[in-house]
C-alpha cells in the first residue's frame, strides 16, 4: 500500500517561509511524477507544482513561480516544497500526489498539511 505522509505546514506571518515534506513509503516515487496541490476554503483544489522522474523538469503555477521551489530525493523517498515570500493567498491544505506511467494520472494523495499565512 502506497502512502504519502505530508509534514511542514504552520502557521506563518507574510513574508516568510515555509519547507513542506512528503515522505513516500510503500513504493518507490522514482517511476513517478511527484506534484503539490492546495485547496483554499472555499475553493477548488488547484496545481501549485510538479517534478519530472528525475528532478531534471519542474512545473509551476504562475502564482507561486519564483516563490516556490519543488524537489526530491528518490534516495530518501521524499518530495519536498520550499515556499518562500508567502502570502495571505497561499493560506490552504497543501496535498502531495503522485503521477504514474501507466495511468498518467495523479493516483496517489497524501492527507493533507495545513498551512497558514497571516497578514
Amino acid at each position: 500500500q502506497v502512502q504519502l505522509v505530508e509534514s511542514g505546514g504552520g502557521l506563518v506571518q507574510a513574508g516568510g517561509s515555509l519547507r513542506l515534506s512528503c515522505a513516500v513509503s510503500g513504493r518507490s516515487i522514482s517511476s513517478y511524477v511527484m506534484g503539490w496541490f492546495r485547496q483554499a476554503p472555499g475553493k477548488e483544489r488547484e496545481f501549485v507544482a510538479s517534478i519530472s522522474y528525475s528532478g531534471s523538469t519542474t512545473a509551476y503555477a504562475d502564482s507561486v513561480k519564483g516563490r516556490f521551489t519543488i524537489s526530491r530525493d528518490n534516495a530518501k523517498n521524499t518530495v519536498y516544497l520550499q515556499m518562500n515570500s508567502l502570502k495571505p493567498a497561499d493560506t490552504a491544505v497543501y496535498y502531495c500526489a503522485g503521477r504514474s506511467l501507466v495511468t498518467n494520472q495523479y493516483d496517489y494523495w497524501g492527507q493533507g498539511t495545513q498551512v497558514t499565512v497571516s497578514s
